[in-house]
């Protein structure tokens, strides 16, 4: 999941990104319209995370504007601004959600989920495939078999759990699971697609020749 943080306090947006980074987010972060209305084009974003006080054009103008152009990426407002009138303009420029700063990491955890999943972006509670659960660093069977999961592969079935009738390219794959700051080689999405299948069971994911890789079904 690829989460953009919109927050001009270098402290605040700063502790934001370890956050996600720890809950094994995907994380960019920039002020440029022209980068963030690229991105948003082309579906590269999952969330956004979007502060009101902004230098230039507030975060509620560019939300406007994101919402007018028919972009519909989940926004999460954060803001230290959290008059009940200021929330009602929030939601009613096309907010999913609001929450007033200072707030609890946890909360914003627990919203973030609950945005992605009213979305279509994620899924509410426990990450499952067949008899496994997904957590971050391990899998666990039913049986009660333990099997390491590195950062980039829960990442990559996150992804393919949150879309699980469709085929995903290896440009989305890459857009939404690898770090700006670190892409991948050209045959990463193919090392790590067979990763999991090692771990989950060779139907795991599915190749569709020509288009991308969709998820399979769990082995029992």
């Amino acid at each position: 999941m690829k989460i953009l943080i919109l927050e001009d306090d270098p402290t605040q947006a700063a502790s934001l990104e370890r956050l996600l980074r720890r809950h094994a987010y995907q994380v960019v972060s920039t002020l440029d319209d022209d980068e963030i209305l690229f991105q948003l084009a082309e579906g590269m974003i999952d969330l956004i995370i979007l502060d009101l006080g902004l230098p230039g054009a507030s975060g509620l103008e560019r939300l406007r504007r994101w919402r007018s152009a028919g972009y519909a990426t989940p926004v999460i407002v954060l803001t230290a601004r959290d008059s009940w009138h200021e929330r009602v303009d929030g939601l009613r420029a096309g907010a999913d959600d609001y929450l007033g700063k200072p707030f609890y990491q946890e909360e914003l955890l627990a919203r973030m989920d609950a945005v992605l999943a009213r979305s279509g972006r994620g899924q509410p509670g426990e990450l499952r495939f067949g008899p496994w659960h997904v957590q971050e660093g391990l899998l666990r069977h039913d049986d009660g078999r333990e099997v390491p999961l590195t950062i980039t592969e829960f990442r990559l079935l996150r992804f393919f759990l949150a879309h699980p009738k469709q085929i995903l390219s290896k440009r989305q794959l890459i857009d939404h699971v690898w770090d700006d700051q670190a892409p991948p080689g050209d045959n990463a999405v193919e090392v790590y697609v067979s990763r999991l299948r090692d771990k989950l069971g060779r139907n795991a994911l599915k190749t569709q020749r020509g288009m991308g890789y969709q998820l399979g079904e769990p082995t029992p």
